[in-house]
């Protein structure tokens, strides 16, 4: 017993003499493996001796490696996470997928119904684009066409899409110098000296688009000139006196005009694939019919697919021979059909499969007021707010001068105005 006690007497005293056995694991730079503060001073220097010469003789400076965290996210930042937590998400990320092989099968062998159907996609959004890229373009190109004058008697309105506009529509009956019509006998040739062949008001915007028709011949008090017929009205002061004219009349106030050039109506209508318009029987022959330089069309009664050209004569036909009782009210009813029949045809294939060069060719057949994208609006008013049936003034016939004029119902011009603003 002395003995055993003597032992661990003597084990205390060289515990004592060593120091307190440390805890911790030393990891020294460079060195094989891991020494304790109690292995001897030369294993130490041959660690470090060693870890010399696996980094060329280089000396740090410490005989221990510096280890530095990560910099931390900003997620990790927000979730005011740990470094041993964004270790623990980041290890529990999937590894990457190996890679597939190429599909070496023939492309239409690789194709499926959802590849086709993005493609279709992607083409007609690009198709769409283009058309309404070319359509700016050509509007702001055109913008400055206005004849000088007709600005002073506009009225500013809101946008058409949210607020009701009322738009003058105006056809001159002035002829091209070149290509269709241009050798029609007693053409005129002067813009300055045209008349107004036709006159539309067309209420639109807001989910509204209404129409109403002013026959050429309606009798009314030109200022600084006297009675004479409606359609004069430009000849005797240009637009300025015309756009007067009108609002006199009605009592309207005219937001937009647009001024129709009947040249270039026929390359539209063909650009958009025709137009298709049902008709009574028609026997139309302009200035002496096509022996005589001028335009001729027979129409039997029904629809008909009219191209560009068609479609001019009979928005310009007065006289049918085919029906005496035709008048210029009838021809006023043919002109909104047309425009119905355009409308309709812009939404067709043929018309979009030609969408950028109608696009391109739109602005050229008018002059306006308008830049591209308020008449971008203008159209897209006009589907939303559908196709309107013709509206036409009740007048009577009569004579004036030695001419066939049209005597106006103030009582009528009275109720299709309010009809026009109100529906």
């Amino acid at each position: 017993m002395q003995w055993v006690c003597s032992a661990l007497m003597s084990k205390d005293r060289e515990q004592r003499a060593r120091g307190p056995e440390s805890s911790y694991r030393v990891y020294r730079s460079g060195s094989k493996g891991i020494t304790r503060p109690d292995r001897p001073a030369a294993a130490t220097d041959a660690g470090r001796e060693a870890g010399k010469g696996r980094s060329g003789g280089r000396s740090t400076g410490s005989p221990y490696s510096r280890y530095h965290s990560r910099p931390r996210g900003l997620i990790a930042r927000l979730r005011a996470e740990s470094d041993w937590e964004i270790l623990q998400r980041e290890s529990a990320r999937p590894r990457g997928k190996a890679p597939v092989a190429p599909d070496t099968r023939p492309w239409w062998r690789r194709w499926t119904w959802k590849r086709g159907l993005i493609a279709v996609v992607t083409a007609v959004l690009s198709w769409v684009l283009l058309s309404t890229v070319l359509f700016l373009i050509s509007a702001q190109i055109h913008v400055g066409d206005l004849p000088a004058g007709a600005g002073s008697q506009l009225t500013g309105a809101g946008p058409i899409l949210t607020s009701p506009n009322t738009v003058l529509i105006l056809g001159l009956d002035n002829r091209p110098t070149s290509g269709s019509g241009s050798k029609e006998p007693g053409s005129n040739y002067s813009e300055a000296d045209a008349n107004t062949d036709s006159i539309m008001l067309w209420r639109i915007g807001d989910g509204v688009s209404r129409r109403l028709s002013i026959p050429r011949d309606t009798l009314v008090d030109i200022p600084g000139v006297g009675f004479e017929k409606i359609n004069a009205a430009w000849s005797d002061g240009g637009p300025a006196l015309a756009l007067k004219v009108i609002k006199q009349f009605t009592g309207l106030e005219i937001n937009h005009l647009i001024v129709v050039d009947l040249a270039n109506f026929p390359k539209f209508i063909n650009d958009i694939g025709g137009v298709t318009v049902t008709t009574p029987r028609i026997c139309s022959q302009i200035a002496g019919g096509v022996a005589d330089g001028g335009f001729t069309l027979d129409l039997s009664p029904g629809s008909h697919h009219l191209n560009g050209l068609q479609a001019l004569i009979l928005a310009r036909t007065r006289d049918n021979s085919c029906n005496t009782a035709y008048t210029d009210l009838n021809r006023e009813a043919m002109q909104q059909e047309i425009m119905n029949g355009i409308k309709s045809q812009l939404f067709s294939l043929p018309a979009f499969l030609h969408l950028p060069w109608a696009a391109w060719d739109a602005p050229g057949v008018i002059q306006t007021d308008m830049g591209g994208l308020t008449l971008m609006q203008l159209f897209i008013a006009s589907e939303i707010g559908g196709s309107a049936p013709a509206s036409l003034l009740t007048e009577s016939s009569s004579s004036y001068d030695g001419s066939d004029v049209l005597l106006p119902n103030q009582a009528n011009v009275k109720q299709q105005v309010a009809k026009l603003l109100n529906g």
